[in-house]
């Protein structure tokens, strides 16, 4: 079993989903609503409507794996005006994901770029 650290690709999709669909459910929401390929070195990220639970899918060589987080009191913070159905997150970002944070929200300083230094 991999740690979400060494994934190479980390999708978030941004739609709730109806959990009943499982793994079968969700590589077709993966392959035809997201246009990504659900065999690959990806982990891909959804929730409920309630937003108390994540789904994480991911392929691991021999099959999928279907890893899934219900929180007992809180919700998850989840995107609403982002563009498109697909989000990339960064193994850090899935990091504070899990532990609660507004990753949305969250912005680092902005890259400077200089030409020439004096």
């Amino acid at each position: 079993m991999k740690s979400y650290q060494e994934f190479s690709e980390i999708y978030v999709y941004r739609k709730f989903v109806d959990f009943r669909k499982k793994i079968n459910g969700l590589v077709e929401i993966v392959e035809a609503e997201m246009n990504l390929k659900a065999i690959s070195d990806a982990l891909f990220i959804f929730t409920n409507k309630g937003r108390d639970k994540l789904n994480i899918l991911y392929w691991d060589r021999t099959g999928f794996v279907l890893w899934h987080k219900r929180l007992e009191e809180a919700k998850y913070v989840w995107p609403k005006k982002i563009e498109g159905e697909v989000i990339h997150l960064s193994t850090e970002e899935l990091g504070l994901l899990l532990e609660g944070y507004d990753v949305w929200k969250m912005k680092p300083h902005e890259s400077l770029k200089y030409d020439f230094v004096c």
